[in-house]
C-alpha cells in the first residue's frame, strides 16, 4: 500500500469521497484478498482501478480482475490520462455502474 496517491488518484478521490456519487461510500486502498484495490465501494461490490501512464502489465491485471470478479466484484479501470482530462466521462461511467447495481 502506498501512502501518497498519484495526481490522478488524488483527483478521483476528491470526486469519490464523502458519498458524492449516488450516495455511495468509497474506500481508498482496500485490501481484498491478496490484492489492494485503488478504490472500492464495498456495498456496491465495485472496484475502481487507476492505471498509470506506463501501465504495461495487462496479463497480471487480467488475473487480478478475474479473481476479483470471482469474489463478486465488478472492476472498472481508468487511465491516468482519462482521469486528468476526461473526468466528466469517468464520473458518468462510475455513476452508470452504480445505477446498474442498484437496479438489480
Amino acid at each position: 500500500m502506498r501512502r501518497e496517491p498519484t495526481p490522478a488518484e488524488a483527483k478521483l478521490w476528491r470526486h469519490l469521497r464523502d458519498r458524492q456519487i449516488s450516495n455511495t461510500k468509497f474506500t481508498r486502498q482496500l485490501v481484498v484478498g491478496p490484492y489492494v484495490a485503488d478504490f472500492a465501494a464495498r456495498d456496491a461490490k465495485l472496484i475502481i482501478e487507476v492505471d498509470g501512464d506506463t501501465h504495461v502489465d495487462q496479463a497480471r491485471d487480467g488475473s487480478r480482475t478475474d479473481w476479483l470478479q470471482r469474489q463478486g466484484y465488478r472492476v472498472i479501470r481508468f487511465s491516468n490520462a482519462d482521469i486528468m482530462s476526461e473526468m466528466d466521462g469517468v464520473w458518468q461511467v462510475i455513476s452508470a455502474a452504480l445505477t446498474a447495481e442498484s437496479a438489480k
